[in-house]
């Protein structure tokens, strides 16, 4: 006897393949298939500003570091 076996996407809020497959039928109801493009490129667009913006601001932090002490520094060097 076959049996039928869908693992478990680790790392992904536990959800199970059913659960997944549910939000996507809702999504799908809720918005149309024209519209989950232009969903999924908002979010995309999204998520890179965000990453834009904490690579900025890690950025300013070390530079700030650099210059308050710069005797560790040039230890670093």
């Amino acid at each position: 006897m076959t049996e039928f076996f869908i693992p478990v996407l680790p790392g992904v809020f536990g959800l199970g393949p059913w659960e997944i497959a549910l939000i996507v039928l809702v999504i799908l109801v809720l918005f149309g298939a024209k519209k989950i493009p232009d969903f999924a490129r908002g979010l995309g667009q999204g998520i890179r500003e965000f990453k834009n913006a904490a690579n900025n601001v890690k950025q300013e932090i070390e530079q700030e570091s650099r210059q308050l002490d710069p005797e560790k520094n040039k230890s670093l060097n």
